[in-house]
């Protein structure tokens, strides 16, 4: 990635309030030979790895924010440094870099909580993956659905009257049951360690025709259902993939090197909370090879439903013992066109997505084909090894 392109300094990688929060990170310490929890303070960033082993054991602490602050650390470098060596992108190499900042946590995504990302999907289904169709089939949408679905309550008794009258036209979907029904979409994106940190390169299939970023915040959730944090994600998305059937959803999300988190997770505290979250506004930018320039914005002041009702539907018939990061999902899907007309929008490798939000900082990355991506390979087996080998409580 030409590191022209990248957010290098501090500045354009730190939340708009610089060291003010609570700024945990992962990263991987040649010193240690592993990776380690870190605290990203104003002198530098700590390994805080002899406090806390994992990130899930810091998540887990009554205050994690009060936590991290606490813990002393041993200094590695400077956020810069850092910076820098990740950009490099020695993935499979020894070097000092960032990580995605979560370890044991699994990634879960709530999908089609925007009225706007909810229109996408029934376009994706009706074109069936051909992305020169999305252009009509999005016209015909608004005369048939009409008004403002953003309006509309998922569960409540108007959502269950325009389901009705919908069903009677033989319009409704499935993506209208998950938009505005009782139940939220709630699926696997990555897997723990699976993901992907600042400045790495992010994977779509070779095969895929049309494909997205999707811009997200998502929240870091304790064993007891706390949520004690948030961090930026890139939920990426494979629009053909999905079209051609949902149940190819897994093939659509959860690919090698497609689950992008970071920079940090803010610990929430007396300054950073849920309702910051609420009344975030996610930034996306897309800098293509060519000269190519995307940009938009994700209100999470218009999600359809709250992040406590997210976070309380995932936690309903299941139990996470090293928590769970979960992605509130996205409004933005871009739909204008990049190579021929009709065709909308479609990443191509080098492409540089960024994203940001005031609270939380910039996250930036490269876009690859994920066969070309570094492989997965260290697991929960590697890891539990890891700690063992350099003393640390399993």
């Amino acid at each position: 990635m030409p590191a022209a392109t990248l957010p290098l300094s501090a500045a354009a990688t730190l939340p708009d309030d610089a060291y003010a929060g609570a700024l945990l990170a992962r990263i991987w310490n040649p010193d240690a030979g592993g990776p380690s929890p870190a605290a990203v303070r104003e002198d530098g960033v700590y390994d805080v790895s002899a406090d806390f082993a994992t990130a899930a054991d810091l998540c887990e602490q009554p205050d994690p924010a009060a936590a991290l602050a606490a813990a002393d650390g041993r200094r590695v470098g400077s956020l810069e440094e850092l910076l820098a060596g990740s950009a490099a992108r020695p993935e499979t190499a020894d070097g000092l870099r960032f990580l995605a900042p979560v370890d044991l946590q699994p990634v879960k995504a709530a999908g089609v909580t925007f009225a706007v990302s909810m229109v996408e999907r029934l376009i994706e289904e009706r074109a069936r993956g051909n992305p020169e169709a999305a252009a009509e089939i999005r016209t015909e949408l608004g005369g048939v659905l009409g008004g403002d679905l953003r309006a509309l309550e998922p569960g409540s008794a108007q959502a269950a009257e325009v389901k009705r009258l919908l069903v009677e036209r033989g319009e409704w979907s499935q993506y209208l049951e998950v938009g505005i029904g009782p139940d939220a979409e709630i699926f696997t994106k990555a897997l723990p360690l699976s993901s992907v940190g600042p400045c790495s390169r992010a994977g779509v299939l070779r095969e895929s025709q049309w494909n997205n970023p999707e811009p997200e915040v998502g929240l870091v959730v304790s064993a007891a259902g706390t949520v004690v944090g948030a961090t930026l994600a890139n939920d990426i998305n494979l629009r053909d993939y999905e079209g051609r059937s949902a149940l190819l959803l897994p093939k659509a999300k959860d690919n090698n090197a497609s689950c992008v988190l970071g920079p940090f997770v803010r610990l929430f505290d007396a300054d950073f909370g849920l309702d910051d979250v609420r009344s975030s506004t996610v930034r996306l930018e897309v800098s293509g090879p060519e000269g190519y320039e995307l940009s938009g914005e994700s209100d999470l002041g218009e999600i359809s439903r709250d992040p406590a009702d997210l976070v309380r539907q995932l936690g309903d018939a299941h139990q996470y013992p090293d928590g769970v990061v979960l992605l509130l999902g996205t409004m933005f899907a871009p739909v204008s066109d990049r190579d021929v007309p009709g065709g909308g929008f479609t990443h191509r490798t080098g492409d540089v997505v960024r994203i940001s939000a005031p609270r939380l900082g910039t996250l930036a990355h490269e876009i690859a084909y994920t066969q070309d991506c570094a492989p997965w390979t260290f697991g929960v087996r590697a890891l539990l090894s890891d700690l063992v080998r350099r003393g640390l409580p399993v």
